[in-house]
């Protein structure tokens, strides 16, 4: 099915990572460009290398700290040159977080790890591509999760970061609607090598998420997450606007 994104160009926040890896293929498999942007060049070179030997992508890269606002405007500016002043679709994926910590162990820098990372990097790369967007009648895809919505042990900056990306997307789309730019949030939960490791060191709290996953697992990046955020991006999504999807052990559900 043609999804009307062949030639568009997506910006994708933290695009070495585990989810952005999975994301990355399902929108190449739609014919689409790449912007990413890491904090860390390892992965992203290596998705990179992946995106154009598997699919024939073109791809820009560009270091840059999500937390700096003059690092993700130098970014986004770079890589709208590169395709010729196009943005099409931004997915800020990008957060750290001191995950597995409760709410009294955390330190004020552990609670500024999250929000700079994640609610901040999210403000910053909107802001700065809100000009391309508009003339691109664009689509702004924003990661949060399911650990605000249900209040997840061991993560409570985490989940404030999230929950604050999810008020500031819906201002954004109420904002930005005129502009025909769409703005949705998805929260998607899937296994990373980041979310094993958390597993390993906290087992209980790893229990006690997962219980509450109706299919009792973990989604995949590219097939669950990834096609969502095609969906979105795409033609058939241009009225969705506000909406908050939850990608959950496999099951799209929207609150």
């Amino acid at each position: 099915m043609d999804r009307g994104l062949k030639g568009k160009v997506v910006l994708i926040t933290g695009g070495g990572g585990g989810i952005a890896r999975g994301i990355e293929r399902a929108f190449a498999a739609e014919g689409t460009k790449f912007i990413l942007t890491d904090l860390f060049p390892g992965g992203m070179a290596e998705a990179k290398e992946e995106l154009e030997r598997e699919f024939g992508a073109e791809v820009f890269t560009y270091l840059a700290n999500g937390s700096v606002e003059s690092e993700v405007k130098e970014a986004v500016d770079a890589g709208a040159a590169h395709f010729g002043g196009q943005i099409d679709v931004l997915i800020n994926n990008a957060q750290a977080s001191a995950s597995g910590l409760t709410l009294i162990e955390h330190t004020e820098e552990d609670f500024d790890l999250a929000v700079r990372s994640g609610l901040y990097a999210t403000f910053f790369y909107m802001k700065h591509c809100y000009p391309y967007l508009k003339k691109t009648a664009g689509s702004v895809i924003n990661f949060a999760s399911g650990a605000g919505i249900g209040g997840n042990p061991g993560q409570s900056s985490y989940a404030a970061a999230k929950e604050g990306i999810r008020g500031m997307s819906r201002v954004a789309a109420s904002e930005w609607g005129e502009d025909d730019i769409n703005v949705n949030i998805v929260c998607p939960l899937v296994m990373t090598k980041i979310l094993e490791e958390w597993r390993d060191n906290n087992p209980e709290m790893y229990e006690k998420n997962i219980k509450g996953i109706p299919l009792g697992r973990f989604g995949d990046a590219e097939k669950d997450v990834g096609r969502v955020c095609v969906f979105l991006a795409s033609d058939d999504a241009s009225f969705v606007t506000g909406d908050t999807i939850i990608v959950q052990g496999g099951s799209g559900m929207k609150p």
